[in-house]
């Protein structure tokens, strides 16, 4: 199950995210996305786990608490939608 993990605070990196989510069951992978140019953290990442179970129980127990001082916004990713060419 990939999970999507908004309002993140710029601070926060890809290992935090796997410690938070791993309390709720196997993490195959935590990434927090950084702007291409500047290497700043975007604010968001996603989060996968193998089992979607353990996916929404993370899902329920994490959306809306603090990580690094800031209340995050969980939820499953939805796929990306193609957006055409980036100019």
């Amino acid at each position: 199950m990939r999970i999507f993990v908004g309002n993140l605070a710029y601070s926060v990196t890809g290992d935090e995210l796997d410690v938070a989510f791993r309390a709720h069951g196997d993490v195959e992978s935590a990434t927090v996305i950084t702007d291409r140019e500047t290497g700043r953290s975007r604010g968001f990442g996603f989060v996968e786990m193998p089992s979607a179970t353990d996916g929404e129980n993370a899902i329920r127990a994490i959306n809306g608490t603090e990580i690094n001082g800031r209340a995050v916004t969980v939820n499953e990713a939805r796929p990306r939608e193609d957006r055409g060419p980036r100019w």
